[in-house]
């Protein structure tokens, strides 16, 4: 497959060597500010940018920005109607607005914050463990991660939707939050807590504790390599569906459409 990528920091970088690994044609590397993007492109661009990637003759796109780029971008490759895979994240309270993008244009986009095969066999695993624990009331739940101090968003994607799963199946906690508390928590919120130092790639705990014990489960990643890895899959499938007709276009996607059975 020929693939534009649009950013082309540490991730984008990583990105291209996973996509070449794997016999694909990167055609095009988009960034604002990386000395060895082949295109530069000024921020905010959106006509150049959808320029950009159309020459290219990219049949995929994998966006990797941040997140005061990302919407702008989707808005601007959108329209292009070729597979669109996204793992910016700090939009998820925009997630119906790119829906209703995508519906209208015809354009297909995949979004998930955490694209690594570990994190969402992770997600799994919380999501069983918090109706497990869900049965006895001596049991508190919490959730922390801890990134690069080079992150924008803060708590992180994966973070979120790690919370979102255990607040599935621990019923109890019917809030999320993720602002320091200044008094004692309601028995309701599930407090989401991060940190930021040196170079962590990502590492996401979830703690259920009691009086007599604590579980911890824990992922940690090691590099970015599963994340872009797991992106590069993610547009070999999504690709793939929407030729066979497995998936129809405009719409917005997530990793359990695309892996189906898996996630």
């Amino acid at each position: 497959m020929k693939i534009a990528l649009v950013g082309y920091g540490k991730m984008g970088h990583m990105i291209e060597q996973s996509a070449k690994s794997f016999g694909h044609e990167v055609v095009a590397t988009v960034d604002s500010f990386s000395p060895d993007a082949s295109v530069k492109v000024s921020a905010g661009d959106g006509d150049a940018l959808a320029r950009a990637v159309s020459e290219s003759g990219a049949e995929g796109v994998i966006e990797f920005t941040s997140p005061a780029s990302v919407i702008g971008n989707i808005k601007a490759l959108l329209p292009l109607k070729l597979p669109l895979v996204v793992g910016s994240t700090g939009w998820n309270d925009r997630m119906d607005e790119v829906r209703d993008l995508a519906s209208s244009c015809g354009g297909t986009v995949m979004h998930s914050a955490n694209f690594s095969i570990g994190v969402n066999m992770f997600y799994r695993m919380v999501e069983e463990a918090a109706r497990l624990v869900n049965a006895f009331e001596e049991y508190d739940v919490a959730v922390w991660e801890m990134h690069h101090n080079q992150k924008a968003d803060s708590p992180s994607g994966t973070a979120i939707d790690v919370a979102k799963r255990v607040m599935s199946g621990f019923k109890r906690k019917t809030e999320m939050v993720t602002d320091a508390f200044h008094g004692r928590p309601e028995k309701n919120q599930l407090h989401v807590s991060s940190t930021r130092c040196g170079t962590v790639p990502g590492t996401h705990t979830v703690y259920f504790d009691s009086t007599a014990d604590t579980i911890e489960l824990t992922h940690t990643a090691r590099s970015r390599l599963g994340f872009a890895n797991g992106a590069v899959h993610a547009l070999e499938n999504l690709k793939s569906m929407l030729d066979s007709g497995k998936l129809e276009p405009g719409k917005l996607y997530g990793m359990g459409d695309v892996f189906p059975g898996m996630f």
